[in-house]
């Protein structure tokens, strides 16, 4: 395409003298707008609507965003943890020798975070649990400027989330919107404190649902979005074009700790029946179906005479006197969906099955001898056996053993023993054991009970070798 010449030339021109009243003339309409433009610019400015090249009005999220904003809260936590030390230096004897004096037993962290209030008639604020997690006091910060502190309601880990509770006084909250219907390609907007810089908006599209299986949380379930999100977005809301609650900022993937357009998000759904279990209870009380379970693979599909395959579960083990037993359920059936909700692979079981209320009826549909079939089970308290590290060793003080929980993913994997409680700075944690641990071996002695742990610890004498899985890694932990 030619490009116009837009230059000006002077000697086409008038310069004679009859013919400048007729140019002045012609030019004072163009010197009036321009004029009247100067006196009031930023007032005519305003008066316009923002347009295109075209001259047509843009849309702006502007009205939306000053409604949900009110409802997102800066928050600050301030933890006292352990202060690593020498084992030398807990010695009094050689604190004494060398004439040491004594350290701080605790050191202080402090860590920003985002979060968003849900309920203002009752102050609940949900966030992530890892945003409040081990602290010692909890501050949130409005955005009108208020200062409020916090107290935990209740927290979930294996989610990730946590209900904090503020003052009720004049608060605004956003509503919950139904995440099952976000589909890849909805707009969304993540509100949050990235790098402490308050009330942060960006935008983008849902990039994809249901994402599972990345090892970040116990429970996986995620939206993922390429709107922004960064650190100290965690716990601040992701809304749709409506102003709703959609899900809970939570993570991102990023090499060097900032975002590269791939952000995770804990759906509003599922916030919600976590929310609801922690205000009635304080925790959430998971039951259990009573099975072990693998994926289904075109190989296992072709061998139990499917002549399509089709992604799925195979039920390995049936627990006794369980739900799924109850119910029917036989190793070698094909788990194809939980309550109506498509099953693909062992991660969304566990999370289906995990997000349910001990007493909550669920619909099973399933594939055996070629036939699909549909069984109703109840879902069970778990039974547990719980012990006390200091009734296995003292080295294990502050510890709490038992059976490997039927959320874990190592849940019908193998045998072992799992630490289910952990006492922040106990001698167990400072020997290196975390949360969720499965101990398999005592001693180079195979455990599948509490019982049998505490006999190969009392047989090893002050030693202690452990060996340890923790998520898809092995481990030996050498306690002496």
């Amino acid at each position: 395409m030619k490009e116009r010449d837009s230059t000006v030339r002077m000697d086409h021109m008038p310069t004679d003298a009859c013919s400048l009243p007729f140019l002045v003339f012609s030019l004072f309409p163009f010197f009036l707008v321009l004029f009247s433009a100067s006196l009031s610019g930023s007032a005519l400015a305003s008066a316009l609507p923002p347009v295109d090249s075209q001259g047509a009005a843009l849309p702006t999220l502007a009205p939306m965003v000053d409604r949900v904003s009110p409802a997102v809260v800066n928050i600050s936590t301030t933890s006292r943890l352990p202060a690593q030390q020498s084992p030398l230096y807990r010695d009094p004897f050689f604190r004494f020798f060398f004439d040491l004096p004594d350290r701080p037993r605790q050191r202080q962290t402090q860590s920003l975070g985002s979060g968003v209030i849900v309920d203002a008639e009752r102050g609940y604020v949900l966030t992530n649990n890892h945003v409040i997690d081990r602290a010692a006091e909890i501050s949130v910060t409005l955005e009108d400027g208020r200062q409020l502190t916090a107290t935990v309601v209740g927290a979930d880990p294996e989610v990730d989330i946590a209900v904090i509770k503020i003052p009720a006084e004049d608060l605004t909250a956003i509503p919950f919107a139904d995440s099952s219907v976000l589909r890849a390609g909805d707009f969304v907007l993540a509100v949050g404190n990235p790098f402490g810089l308050r009330h942060t908006v960006t935008s983008g599209i849902v990039s994809a649902i249901g994402r599972s299986g990345l090892g970040i949380e116990g429970f996986e379930d995620f939206i993922q979005t390429d709107a922004s999100i960064n650190p100290g977005n965690s716990g601040g809301p992701l809304v749709n074009l409506r102003g709703e609650l959609v899900g809970i900022n939570t993570a991102i993937i990023g090499p060097a700790g900032g975002n590269v357009g791939i952000g995770f998000a804990i759906p509003s759904n599922m916030a919600s029946l976590v929310m609801a279990q922690l205000i009635e209870h304080g925790e959430v009380r998971r039951g259990q179906l009573g099975i072990a379970v693998q994926d289904l693979t075109r190989e296992l599909a072709q061998a139990f005479g499917m002549e399509q395959f089709r992604p799925g579960v195979v039920v390995t083990q049936v627990g006794e006197n369980t739900p799924a037993a109850a119910a029917g359920l036989r190793s070698g059936d094909i788990v194809l969906a939980i309550n109506e909700r498509e099953i693909r692979n062992s991660t969304e079981l566990r999370t289906a099955v995990g997000l349910l209320r001990v007493g909550d009826e669920v619909r099973i549909r399933f594939r055996r001898d070629g036939a699909e079939r549909t069984v109703t089970a109840r879902i069970a308290e778990a039974p547990q056996e719980r012990l006390g590290g200091d009734r296995v060793h003292p080295r294990l003080a502050g510890a709490v053993f038992g059976r490997i929980d039927e959320s874990s993913p190592l849940y019908g994997r193998l045998e072992g023993v799992m630490v289910l409680d952990l006492e922040q700075g106990s001698l167990a944690q400072l020997g290196g054991l975390r949360p969720g641990d499965v101990i398999v071996s005592v001693n180079r002695m195979p455990v599948s009970s509490v019982d049998e742990m505490a006999k190969a610890a009392r047989a090893g004498g002050n030693r202690l070798l452990l060996n340890v899985r923790r998520g898809e890694a092995a481990l030996f932990i050498l306690l002496q």
